[in-house]
C-alpha cells in the first residue's frame, strides 16, 4: 500500500536519534541520509519512513506516497484524484533526482496533504 511516508519535525537531531533507537528492535535501519533528511526502512523493504527538518514554525502537512504497480496506475491515480477534487502538485512523469525509474504523480488532497503515487519499475 504505502511506498513511503514523509513528515517534518522541529528538532531533526532529536527525532533522528529517537526513531533510529526506538525502531531498531523492529529491524528498522537507516537506508539513506542527505539534504532531504533521513530514510528508515527494514532491510530489502520497498516501504520507508522519511523524516525531514520542518522549515517553518507551523505544522507541516504529511506526504503520503502510495505504491503503484505500473506507470499506467500512476496516470490513472492522477486523473482520478483530480476528478475527485485534488489540486495538481506534479503531473505523472519521471523524477530522476530520486532514481532513474522513479515515475510519480503528486496532488494536494482536501486537507492540504501531498499525496503521491509512485512506480519504481521500468516503462511497461
Amino acid at each position: 500500500m504505502f511506498d513511503h511516508v514523509v513528515f517534518a519535525v522541529s528538532d531533526y537531531a532529536a527525532s533522528k536519534e529517537f526513531f533510529v533507537k526506538a525502531l531498531a528492535p523492529l529491524g528498522v535501519v537507516v537506508v539513506s541520509e542527505g539534504r532531504l533528511g533521513i530514510e528508515l526502512s527494514h532491510r530489502n523493504s520497498k516501504a520507508s519512513l522519511c523524516i525531514r527538518l520542518q522549515p517553518e514554525p507551523k505544522p507541516s502537512h504529511l506526504h503520503l506516497a502510495f505504491a503503484a504497480e505500473s506507470r499506467g496506475q500512476v496516470q490513472a491515480f492522477y486523473r482520478a484524484a483530480l476528478e475527485a477534487g485534488a489540486k495538481d502538485n506534479g503531473p505523472p512523469g519521471l523524477r530522476p533526482i530520486y532514481n532513474e525509474n522513479y515515475y510519480a504523480a503528486f496532488v494536494i488532497g482536501p486537507d492540504g496533504h501531498n499525496i503521491e503515487a509512485v512506480c519504481h519499475e521500468a516503462e511497461d
